[in-house]
């Protein structure tokens, strides 16, 4: 297995940014979190202003952003920004 270096790391957070900035100005957000639950290997993205939409509004804008995605979660989920 090959070693990891803290550039990898720094790598696989800015990737991570990127997504959930991207995801954010889809959604014409002003704010957006994220966090991992590295024990489920589940990705949790807050974005402020999702729980005006619906479901299928909200599949419809991040499927093709989350279709690009090339990380090994096994689960990342879009949930509404809350304080």
């Amino acid at each position: 297995m090959d070693e990891l270096h803290e550039s990898d790391y720094e790598a696989y957070e800015q990737d991570i940014k990127l997504l959930v900035d991207t995801l954010r100005q889809c959604f014409n957000a002003e704010k957006a979190r994220y966090n991992i639950v590295g024990h489920q290997n589940a990705l949790f993205i807050e974005i402020e202003g999702l729980d005006a939409l619906s479901a299928e509004e909200i599949s419809e804008v991040a499927e093709p952003v989350l279709d690009e995605l090339d990380m090994d979660f096994d689960e990342v989920s879009l949930l509404p920004l809350k304080n």
